[in-house]
């Protein structure tokens, strides 16, 4: 077929923009001619809690991507719609995380169904989102109108589309790994790149840090002197898009500035397979979730796992195989952290992970769109 996704993508940073140019290549390699349509403005500066919204790496393929839609531009939408009706593409999918895009979206997709002739689906990140705003409903729902399939990533989110549309098609084809990030290292290279003490344990926060991701739990966990043993030190990599005044208060309180190794900033793909093969356990103490780029980064790497009792989490992270499913709560993080360490689960839950991550590939994925493709 010939496919347009529309979506960030390279040169934007983050974990949607990386499934997008993954998703391409993946096609691609099934045999489709695939671009990908992104942005040219994706946020206003002033709308953007990050430092940059631009990737630092270079991209490692060579993908047929063109910026042109800026997402606050009603004339320049209907522009990108016009143009994508013309080329009449057998298929477009939209990635879809958050209401801003649900007006520029649904304008684009409303032009190009005018050829009479495009396929258009959402594959849906999150349909609601993490932080809830005013109006969410109303834009989420002039999006979904304007889809004709869906497919989403976990059960939730399936039951989340079902609540805006029951007729429409839709599948569930579960995340696949980021396999993106270069080959396993050894924990001791990984450190040392690094700049850290191998003598140490290492559990890992990784990821933008907002209130959703109960990084203060995890902190306030870790302040138990039963974890907290002068042995294990927590890394948190990854740039404050909250106050972190609020986290660097809990560190303060609780004497944890010795064990707490913070890197404020985002981290560059590059080094990604230092951190979380330095690690010995990536921990997810979320307090909402659809399912998790980071955990299918830690499939990667072969790493086990931590994650609360939230969203679609436990359907991707099977409890005492691959790692824990716990209550958001510190103390009920505390009895799987120190079980983790006090009874050597690391090589179990690792073999677990091998096994596990046989379910997540991207070829899963491509099929899953070709099947829904054939119900429309």
């Amino acid at each position: 077929m010939k496919i347009t996704i529309v979506g960030p993508a390279y040169p934007y940073r983050g974990g949607i923009a990386l499934f997008s140019n993954r998703l391409a290549e993946a096609l691609v390699s099934g045999g489709h001619e695939v671009n990908i349509v992104t942005f040219k403005l994706q946020y206003p500066s002033f709308l953007f809690p990050g430092k940059t919204q631009f990737s630092s790496d270079t991209i490692g393929s060579d993908l047929n991507i063109t910026r042109t839609i800026n997402s606050v531009n009603p004339f320049n939408w209907i522009k990108v719609g016009k143009e994508i009706e013309v080329a009449k593409p057998d298929l477009v999918i939209f990635k879809y995380w958050m209401p801003f895009m649900a007006p520029c979206f649904g304008v684009i997709a409303k032009h190009i169904k005018k050829n009479k002739t495009t396929k258009i689906i959402a594959v849906v990140h999150n349909l609601i989102p993490h932080e809830k705003r005013m109006g969410d409903t109303g834009l989420t729902n002039y999006f979904v109108k304007k889809m004709d399939g869906f497919i989403a990533m976990s059960k939730s989110v399936l039951t989340d589309i079902e609540q805006f549309n029951a007729v429409k098609p839709k599948m569930i084809s579960p995340h696949p790994l980021y396999d993106n990030f270069g080959v396993v290292k050894s924990r001791e290279e990984s450190l040392k790149a690094l700049g850290l003490d191998a003598q140490y344990n290492y559990m890992l926060f990784f990821g933008i840090i907002r209130k959703y991701k109960g990084l203060d739990l995890l902190l306030n966990a870790f302040a138990d002197k039963k974890l907290n043993n002068g042995s294990i030190k927590l890394i948190v990599a990854g740039e404050f898009y909250d106050d972190e005044g609020e986290y660097l208060d809990i560190i303060k309180k609780h004497q944890l500035q010795d064990s707490v190794i913070l890197t404020k900033n985002f981290v560059p793909d590059n080094e990604v397979v230092n951190y979380f093969c330095g690690a010995d356990i990536i921990v997810q103490p979320y307090r909402n979730a659809t399912q998790s780029g980071v955990t299918q980064i830690a499939y990667h790497f072969d790493k086990p796992m931590l994650v609360t009792d939230v969203g679609g989490l436990k359907e991707i992270v099977p409890h005492n195989k691959v790692g824990y499913v716990v209550q958001r709560t510190a103390s009920e993080i505390v009895k799987a952290l120190i079980d983790f360490y006090q009874n050597n689960r690391a090589a179990e839950f690792i073999e677990g992970v091998k096994e596990e991550k046989k379910k997540y590939s991207w070829q899963i994925m491509v099929d899953t769109i070709n099947e829904l493709y054939n119900k429309l």
